[in-house]
Parts: structure tokens; sequence; C-alpha cells
């Protein structure tokens, strides 16, 4: 075996499996191994399996490290949801790893490297995996991250942990509230193999955003696959209501936002802290994914045009400048023309900053690809044209309403020639738009109070505010 032993990561998807990829991180350093990217014994990718082109994408991720001489080894969603047989396909991969290798991933990265076959897991339906109960849980002591690990079994494999290292600089973080979802939607498999929902507990959450703002993170980002079911596993439906302000109150941080709320679950009092207190971002990222009731039915969801406008009209009531984004699946099996003008119809009241639009494609084992009324791709892809230009249309004038506006800008990259880029409170990291601010001085971590001169899109142009 190599002396050295070096692994680089490289992480595809979500925010959430960038979390995961910092846990490993610690993990293997605690293992005595070291990262390095520029010349890794072994490179661990960290794939993503949630729809056709990320898989695709985590393929080609695979094969272009393989091509580097390092050894490979295949590790997040699409790696625990195909299991064997990705290992089947893949033969450039060393290995294809489970969730349940994470926490022994030195030993697994130290098998690889000596040549030592491991036997790829056969994946399993994780919903079927119990959580511990809340009073197992609470036996157990809080863990700062870097500073030990939890007791073995006190989480599935999947779930929450504390070890962590960062791997990119900058003021912005995510920090995951739980792991796992509970919800049914008949066209997601991510429930099947992240397992059902683990909420972590306050105290543990706290702890690590310490830890972050100590390292010079000064807006946190809480990550699950549904926010809004944060302490229903431990019986407490206030748990995200209370810890908002706990978190914006931890020294160093100056915003704290929440992304992925499921707009059934979004109760008057969380609309009422995520709007109204100091220091959380009056930020809504909202999972309608239609409009139509009936489409909505068929995806095992609720709502519709009416009662998504309602919410939306709430969350303005007390939060009149709120940022508010939002996916939408197009092409749902079974999806007609008027139901799909009925989402066209909503998308123009509603006056979204944001809207991401993917074209119904099927997931394997999931309900909807045993729907009747698959609809041609010609189609799904025509109604994705159309509604992408709308889209595109109306953010950009949604975007336009806001100049003249003041906003507090975070301000993250130094552009060069006295522009620098940073978001404001009504936009999320990577998914949104930016703010380009136009000053003298700024360092990155620093807020600054500046007015909209221009928008390009979803993109604003600022100066800085004179004067108090």
């Amino acid at each position: 075996m190599s002396s050295r032993r070096t692994a680089s990561l490289i992480t595809l998807g979500c925010a959430r499996n960038e979390v995961d990829s910092e846990e490993l991180a610690a993990r293997l350093e605690a293992a005595g191994w070291r990262l390095d990217d520029d010349d890794p014994d072994v490179v661990v990718v960290n794939t993503c399996g949630f729809i056709d082109s990320a898989k695709k994408d985590s393929i080609d991720t695979v094969l272009a490290a393989a091509d580097s001489g390092a050894k490979v080894v295949a590790a997040g969603c699409m790696a625990e949801r195909y299991g064997k047989e990705l290992a089947e396909a893949l033969p450039e991969a060393s290995a294809v790893v489970s969730f349940d290798d994470y926490a022994a991933i030195g030993d697994r990265l130290d098998d690889v490297l000596a040549g030592r076959p491991l036997v790829p897991h056969t994946p399993r339906d994780r919903r079927t995996l119990l959580p511990i109960s809340p009073v197992e849980r609470s036996a157990h002591a809080v863990h700062i991250p870097g500073h030990g690990e939890l007791p073995e079994g006190l989480a599935p494999a999947s779930g929450p942990r504390t070890l962590r290292k960062r791997l990119s600089g900058g003021p912005v973080a995510s920090l995951k509230l739980a792991s796992g979802c509970d919800r049914r939607c008949s066209f997601c498999a991510i429930p099947a193999f992240r397992g059902s929902y683990v909420s972590r507990r306050p105290e543990e959450l706290l702890a690590e955003a310490a830890w972050l703002a100590a390292q010079g993170v000064k807006e946190l980002v809480l990550v699950s696959e549904n926010s809004t079911s944060y302490g229903k596993d431990f019986g407490d439906l206030r748990a995200l209501e209370k810890l908002l302000p706990e978190l914006a109150a931890v020294e160093g941080l100056a915003r704290v936002r929440v992304s992925y709320l499921q707009p059934a679950e979004l109760r008057p009092g969380l609309i009422d802290v995520i709007a109204g207190t100091e220091g959380v971002a009056p930020y809504f990222d909202l999972s309608f994914q239609h409009a139509s009731g009936p489409v909505l039915r068929r995806m095992r969801r609720f709502g519709d045009p009416r009662r998504f406008l309602d919410l939306l009209q709430a969350v303005r009531d007390r939060a009149p400048e709120a940022g508010v984004r939002s996916n939408f699946i197009v092409g749902f099996p079974g999806e007609t023309e008027a139901e799909f003008g009925e989402l066209a119809g909503f998308l123009e009241e509603a006056g979204l900053d944001v809207i991401g639009l993917f074209g119904y494609s099927d997931e394997e084992g999931t309900e909807a690809a045993r729907l009747d009324g698959h609809l041609e791709q010609e189609v799904v892809d025509e109604r994705l044209a159309t509604l992408s230009a709308l889209a595109e249309q109306l953010t950009a004038q949604r975007a336009e309403e806001r100049i003249g506006s003041d906003l507090e800008v975070l301000i993250e990259e130094d552009l060069g020639d006295g522009g620098y880029e940073g978001r404001a409170a009504h936009q999320g990291p990577e998914v949104d738009g930016s703010v380009t601010v136009q000053g003298i001085g700024l360092v990155p971590g620093q807020i600054v109070r500046a007015t909209v001169v221009d928008a390009e899109g979803v993109d604003l142009i600022a100066r800085i505010k004179a004067g108090p």
C-alpha cells in the first residue's frame, strides 16, 4: 500500500451532497488520509442520482477520473441507489460504496488502495429502516464538528453526522437539518435510497453553526429534503420556528436562510418567523411542482392555484420584498392542455423571483413511471420550451420591479475594476440570481447596503448607498 494515502473528493448534485462530502473529508483525515486534488491515490466521486442528466454527469465524471490514473470510488446517491448494478456497468470504478460505508470510509479506501475487492451492496428500500427513538437520541451528548464522532448506531448511516471539514472557502455554508424524507410524491425516488426523515437535534445544529461561524461563515443555508418536516420525528411541529431565532443569534452569523419548504406544511407561525426575524432571510424556497389540482393529486401532492396564490399573499403581507422561488415539472403523465394552461396562468399571477423547470422523465421504481397517459417526448419538450420562455420573461420583469429598492448584499467575490458579486436576502446561492455591486474597498463576507440601479435577467446591478 502507498504510504501517501492521498484522496480527492469530487461533489456533484445538491447542497446536501456538498455537506456529505465535507463530512467524508473529515472522516478521511481522521483516518490518516490526506486530501490532495493534484495527485491523489484515490478519487471519490460523490454522485447525484436525481434525474437522467445528473446520472449521466455522474458517470462521465467517474470515467474522466479513471482516465487520470487514480483509483476511483463512486459514492453518493447514484452509488447508493444502484449499488451492484452500477458496479457491473462501470468497471472503471474500483469500488461502489453505500451510505453504510461512510462511517468507515478511511478503511474502505485502504481496501481500494491495497487492491482488496469490495463487494458492492444490493440496494434496499431505506424507508423500511426506522430511525432511533427520541429517548435514545436525547441520551447522547452533542458533538462539535471535527471534535469526535456520533456513537455507533445513533442514526442511520445516511443520516446526521457531526464530523466536517470545509472544502471551499467563502462566507456561505450549508447546514444539514435532517436526512431522508417521509413524503411519497409519485415522481420521486429519493425516499427509497435516502431513507425516512431523521431530524438532527437543535443542540447539535447550534454547535455546528457556531463552528461554521468560527470558520468565517456569514450566511448559513439550512438544507434537507423537506425543511418544513424538521422536528416531526421527535414530536415538535414548531421545532424549526424555535430553531431559526437561535441560529440567527449565533455570534458571527449575519444571515440564516431556509431552503426546501413544502407548501402544504408551511404553517402561519413559520411564515411569521421567516418573514419577521432579524437575521433570518425573508426567503421562501417553495416546492410547488405544479399548480393544477388534478396533476398535483396524481403527483400525490396537495394544492391548486388559488391555495398557492393565497399562500404567496400571506408571505407578502408579512414581507413585501420577500424572495420566492419554486420548481415545476412539465409534462407529467396525464397533463392535459388545460392543466398545462393552468400552470402557465399561475406563473403569470405568482410573481416568483426564480422559476426552475424540468421536463418530466420516468424514474425507476416510482409510481409515476407506472401511470397511464405518458406524453410523447415531443409534447413534453414543446411545453417545456413554451414555459421556459414565459418564465424568463416573468422573472426578468420581477427583477426590474426591484430597481430603485435598497438591498443588504453579502459580498462574495471581488470581480475587479470596482465590481463585486454578492447576493441579497431574496437570492439563494447557486440557484438564484446575484447582485453586482459597484464600490471600492469591499471584501468577501461584508454586508453592504446598496440601491438597485439596473437588472439583467434575474441579476441585479446596484450601487453602494451613501449615508446611514
